[in-house]
């Protein structure tokens, strides 16, 4: 770290941006093993077809976005990259008996409440689509949003 910007050097900050990528990196690697959310990049695609050109820009969407989608998902596929921790001795009946005969796992979607922690921080604007997210898609559900830092614009 510097003190002011009399204190920096080119050497210190070579070493806080090699520092910042390293960590980016990290970032990704700890997604790899996930099915369902290892990307929050859309690549997009420029195709041609007979009746003109078809052209889907390359996107951005948050890994908050699509694991909310998830649980608000009114098909209800069994969540892929969600983990069912049991809570009590019925979810751990359910969850022990579907190794011998077709059990559902409870449904992340399936409770009035959903808490969700973000380790790393929070924007106020995700928090806000989180609640707009819930109430379009699971109305009645009641969302809390907490972190263990929340970033302010």
């Amino acid at each position: 770290g510097c003190d002011s910007s009399l204190s920096l050097t080119s050497q210190k900050a070579t070493d806080a941006v090699d520092s910042i990528f390293r960590s980016l990196g990290d970032i990704a690697r700890a997604r790899t093993h996930m099915k369902q959310f290892h990307s929050i990049h859309n690549p997009g695609s420029n195709t041609h077809q007979a009746s003109g050109s078809l052209f889907s820009p390359a996107s951005y969407k948050p890994l908050l976005k699509q694991v909310v989608e998830e649980i608000c998902n009114p098909d209800r596929p069994d969540p892929v990259d969600i983990e069912h921790m049991s809570s009590g001795l019925t979810d751990l009946l359910k969850t022990g008996f579907s190794m011998f005969m077709k059990v559902n796992r409870p449904h992340p979607g399936d409770h009035p409440l959903l808490i969700i922690f973000m380790v790393g921080g929070v924007t106020v604007s995700e928090v806000k689509m989180v609640k707009d997210l819930v109430a379009t898609r699971r109305p009645g559900t009641q969302v809390k949003t907490a972190a263990n830092v929340q970033f302010l614009p």
